[in-house]
């Protein structure tokens, strides 16, 4: 019997890290991408589906090459090229990124050009070190069968590491830096002490000046984000025309303005609209409300202020958001206003019935829509939290034949007995904007009043008109709630 020309726990080790890489890049293009296309479920389609293909491009590569050549040539170059690919993801998304676009096409397009290659020559070592473990057709089974179980764990360590503990600890890209790093020592490593001869020395060169400007290049990329938490690409701007005001940007949604001296300041249209519905449908003087989602925490600020002894509760999932928003944004919390950070779904279980006046929804931004916050038992739990003539707004950004404001509207209608929508002014052209839904088990008539909605904020439907909006659009569910489907603004 021959002895195999690589040690048991080399090929294993080997097999376990590339597999590793390969899942800890796939989990980072998510982050990477959404402030290009977003975070949606089409997201993660189209990298899940490109990072499959380039696994399955990269193996049938690498066993055809490791049939023609000596593996142990092959295999150095192949992890020194794949830490490479890595840093060159990086500025090959700065360069592709703000013109892709969105929808599937792009979300595909800007995986394909920044891992495919990558992923596809790491996940060609697996095949090579295969060739060089087996050394009678006996133990093929036993060889590939445990080379396939290193890959699976390398994987899943990867899976579970990137997504529990990296990307929470340590920014994205300086992640990928150290991954490519890793890689490309591994690969030096493993060329000078399993290569059947040294290289020549214009490949050393040539090799070095690759790694070189790999790594320069990716070393020069910024992130379009000035923060990057566990869930948003967080930017902050500046108001050239108001001193004062600033901009936060999550993802690629112009999400929040804040007016940082002037709470009462509601630049954003759907803000405004919160605020009229509000007025409209609530007694004057303080009240209790609770606000799904964060964002600037314009709202709730705005309410701490105009009403005096209010209690503000809002449920914001990321707690790096609720710092950046009180190192930057001036947000204080205090009895008027208090956040607690976790799922706002699971948070509405520990809330007493008839508990407050006002929800307002805010979770849902663009295409980065939490779709477990969309769902009749969703509006059965803010049914539950809410007294009597308590009212739910929420803000839904929808274009076209805004199908999934529709269903959403649709489902609102479904738990509580009133539900008014306010559409845009004039007609949208197609394009994304913002409906606020409006729902209650009280009449909504005080929407219609001259001077409820200002005529330049929007046009309120009520009764009849709302339903004859929300037409046959179907009531979303736990068990069916498409919304990524629904806001994809194609036939």
């Amino acid at each position: 019997m021959a002895t195999p020309l690589i040690g048991r726990r080399a090929a294993v080790l080997l097999v376990f890290a590339t597999s590793a890489a390969v899942l800890v890049l796939e989990i980072l293009a998510g982050r990477l991408l959404a402030p290009y296309v977003g975070v949606s479920l089409e997201t993660y389609t189209g990298i899940i589906g490109t990072i499959l293909a380039a696994i399955a491009f990269g193996t049938a590569v690498g066993g055809r090459l490791a049939d023609r050549l000596d593996p142990r040539r092959l295999l150095g170059p192949s992890l020194i090229a794949g830490g490479a690919l890595a840093w060159l993801s990086l500025p090959a998304l700065a360069a592709l990124g703000p013109g892709a676009g969105e929808g599937p096409a792009a979300i595909v397009l800007l995986t394909t050009v920044a891992f495919f290659l990558p992923a596809a020559v790491l996940s060609a070592i697996s095949p090579m070190v295969a060739k060089l473990r087996l050394d009678d057709v006996a133990h093929t089974g036993e060889v590939v069968g445990g080379l396939s179980a290193a890959g699976t764990a390398g994987a899943l360590v990867g899976t579970f590491l990137t997504g529990f503990v990296l990307v929470a600890a340590w920014p994205t890209r300086p992640i990928v830096l150290a991954i490519g790093a890793a890689l490309v020592l591994s690969g030096l490593l493993v060329w000078f002490r399993h290569a059947s001869r040294m290289p020549r020395p214009g490949a050393a060169a040539l090799t070095l000046a690759v790694v070189v400007g790999s790594g320069g290049l990716a070393a020069a990329d910024t992130s379009p984000c000035r923060w990057e938490t566990a869930y948003f690409c967080i930017t902050i701007e500046r108001d050239l025309t108001n001193p004062s005001g600033r901009v936060l940007w999550l993802d690629t949604l112009r999400h929040s303005y804040v007016d940082l001296d002037d709470p009462s300041h509601l630049e954003f249209r759907y803000i405004r609209l919160f605020d009229d519905v509000a007025s409209a449908t609530m007694p004057e003087g303080p009240l209790d409300a609770l606000h799904l989602g964060g964002g600037g925490f314009t709202f709730p600020r705005h309410l701490d202020a105009a009403r005096p002894g209010s209690t503000n509760l809002v449920l914001e999932i990321d707690d790096e958001l609720v710092r950046i928003a009180e190192d930057h944004l001036d947000l204080e919390q205090g009895p008027g206003l208090r956040v607690v950070t976790g799922d706002a779904r699971l948070a509405l279980d520990d809330l007493d019935d008839d508990a407050v006046d006002l929800v307002v929804g805010d979770a849902f931004g663009g295409l980065s829509v939490p779709w477990h916050l969309t769902t009749r038992e969703v509006v059965e739990a803010i049914d539950r939290v809410m007294r009597p003539d308590g009212v739910y707004v929420a803000n839904v950004i929808d274009g076209g034949s805004a199908r999934f404001a529709r269903a959403q509207a649709a489902t609102l209608a479904a738990e509580l007995e009133h539900v008014a929508v306010i559409l845009p002014p004039t007609a949208s052209g197609g394009r994304p904007v913002n409906h606020v839904l409006v729902a209650s088990d009280a009449p909504l008539d005080a929407l219609l009043a001259p001077g409820a909605v200002p005529a330049e904020d929007g046009r309120v439907l009520t009764g009849g008109a709302a339903r004859e909006w929300i037409g046959d659009a179907e009531v979303l569910t736990d068990d069916h709630a498409p919304v990524d489907q629904l806001l994809t603004r194609r036939p």
